[in-house]
């Protein structure tokens, strides 16, 4: 059994809590948090034998095998710094951090350790991701040329003020997915080789960016629109353009459920193929089976399409050139 360790009894934490009880390799024995009274009704709720205060004591359990960060976001570095020098495997929340200070520290923690880490984008963990990216690295689809992406949700009202808005809530997702679809496509330097533009809304709530668009213009010629927005809607679009045919989600790619997932293959000139792959399993199970098949085979990063820690960094050091432009696009 692979035993873990939760940091946070957030809305998050409760659907990872969730995940773990339904996998039989793993069990959750130790849970931190800030509110006594949250923390004693999470651990009631999942039968978690040992609940501390402090993010330290759960890394410092020796009965933990692996940390699950569920905090806010901006709390990302301290936490998985924590866990790193105490020799835990760690699975963090998306956003990696809120800047690239943060972003690096946890990569040097990660890599002077030698743990096992990755990125909680745990929609990359389920077959639907891998299916659209055999379809991408196949060539049916030709040069690649466009991408369009939005992800819609109205969240506002619930929303980390400390987490600096919706690009690094949501826009992570989109963002993940393109340098996902360029590597397959295109080849792993592509996504480095960009030109950003950005514009954005301020939240009245908090003065953060709540609505972002980034339109990027690669070396290789191919455009790309993505925008992201936690202020309105819940809505979701990713579509690849290329020469000779295109691929869009039907289902949404960010969120895949239990049931069908389905994405729709269309060759130019040609009917229009559907592609729908059934599961009794959501992307917080896929994500849990990785970390315990990666722990077990000895591995220190998750197998793609799930990210590696250089794509961690690359996602971020995109997230944090479209925050910078989009807030000097919007002053406050």
């Amino acid at each position: 059994m692979l035993r873990w360790g939760f940091l946070g009894t957030s809305f998050i934490s409760h659907t990872m809590a969730k995940a773990v009880a339904r996998s039989a390799g793993s069990e959750l024995v130790a849970v931190s948090g800030r509110d006594r009274a949250r923390l004693d009704a999470f651990a009631t709720q999942y039968d978690v034998p040992r609940r501390y205060d402090s993010l330290d004591a759960v890394a410092k359990d020796g009965d933990v095998d692996v940390i699950y960060v569920g905090l806010p976001n901006n709390l990302h570095a301290q936490a998985v710094i924590a866990a790193a020098a105490q020799g835990k495997a760690v699975l963090c929340e998306k956003s990696l951090a809120t800047n690239m200070e943060d972003a690096r520290a946890i990569a040097k923690a990660v890599k002077d350790s030698g743990i096992f880490f990755v990125e909680g984008l745990m929609y990359l963990s389920h077959p639907i991701i891998a299916a659209f990216g055999d379809i991408i690295e196949s060539g049916r689809l030709g040069r690649l040329r466009t991408v369009s992406a939005t992800y819609a949700a109205d969240i506002w009202d619930v929303v980390n003020p400390n987490g600096k808005g919706t690009i690094f809530n949501l826009g992570c997702y989109p963002a993940s997915l393109l340098q996902y679809a360029l590597k397959k496509g295109c080849g792993d330097a592509v996504f480095a080789q960009r030109h950003v533009q950005a514009t954005g809304n301020r939240s009245p709530k908090d003065r953060n960016i709540c609505d972002a668009t980034a339109i990027l213009k690669f070396d290789n010629g191919l455009i790309a629109g993505i925008t992201s927005t936690d202020s309105f809607g819940m809505s979701h679009e990713f579509i690849v353009r290329g020469e000779l045919g295109s691929v869009r989600f039907l289902t949404n790619p960010w969120l895949p459920a239990v049931g069908e997932n389905s994405l729709e293959i269309e060759i130019y000139g040609h009917p229009i193929e559907r592609l729908t792959l059934s599961s009794g399993y959501d992307a917080f199970d896929y994500q849990v089976q990785l970390v315990e098949a990666a722990i077990r085979n000895g591995q220190r990063e998750a197998t793609s399409p799930s990210p590696s820690l250089e794509d961690s960094l690359q996602i971020m050091g995109f997230l944090t050139e479209w925050q910078a432009l989009a807030e000097s696009a919007t002053p406050d």
